[in-house]
């Protein structure tokens, strides 16, 4: 069983649907790595990043980074619908998109939801802030102009989904997107829709 560390809500959200997707029976264990204690000196022991989702094998082994995780789930279950396979003309755009999803918006979130971390002074974190955040909606506005319709990929489902029914409810939020990025709104409705992730949805809706 894989046991994923995360907190409702956060990126782990995408682990646990995707462990639904692929079939995998799965645990939870949250912990909130903002807030000092036991849970998160456990969390820092696995993952001295401390961020979640951190991902423990079948096997005991660690895992983290939620692109490698999915790539993982879709191996350890092919055809389960989290990835186009290995020769599906589809291929280089899941994996050009995942990877865009993770590199450059994921990061937005890393350096913008607490600048103080990384800079000094009020006005330096506001303009951090400010700048992450024009940077994530410029983002999002391609991967609008990217997707196809009824999902990201077209006709077939995939991770690329699951992210996006996730994370368009961090910041900027659902109105944002319906007014800015309206294919990304219906598919990230389609994707709540879907009964086989209902149970993941209703733990990570906060």
């Amino acid at each position: 069983m894989y046991t994923v560390i995360g907190k409702p809500g956060w990126g782990s959200a995408i682990v646990e649907a995707a462990l639904v997707q692929a079939g995998q029976p799965y645990r939870t264990e949250d912990v909130d790595p903002t807030q000092p204690g036991p849970a998160r000196d456990r969390l820092l022991a696995l993952n001295p990043l401390g961020q979640v989702p951190t991902v423990l094998m079948p096997d005991g082994s660690v895992m983290t980074e939620s692109a490698a995780i999915v790539l993982h789930l879709a191996d350890v279950a092919p055809g389960c619908g989290l990835a186009p396979a290995a020769d599906d003309p589809l291929r280089p755009a899941f994996l050009r998109w995942l990877v865009f999803l993770v590199a450059a918006i994921y990061p937005t979130f890393t350096y913008g939801d607490d600048p103080g971390r990384w800079v000094d002074g009020e006005a330096a974190a506001k303009s951090l802030r400010a700048h992450t955040d024009a940077h994530r909606e410029a983002s999002w506005r391609q991967v609008e102009a990217a997707a196809a319709m009824p999902w990201f990929l077209g006709a077939q489902f995939s991770a690329l989904d699951i992210y996006i029914g996730v994370m368009t409810r961090w910041r900027p939020r659902r109105d944002w997107f319906a007014a800015q990025c309206p294919k990304l709104t219906a598919i990230a409705a389609a994707a709540e829709r879907r009964p086989d992730l209902a149970p993941a949805w209703r733990r990570n809706v906060v």
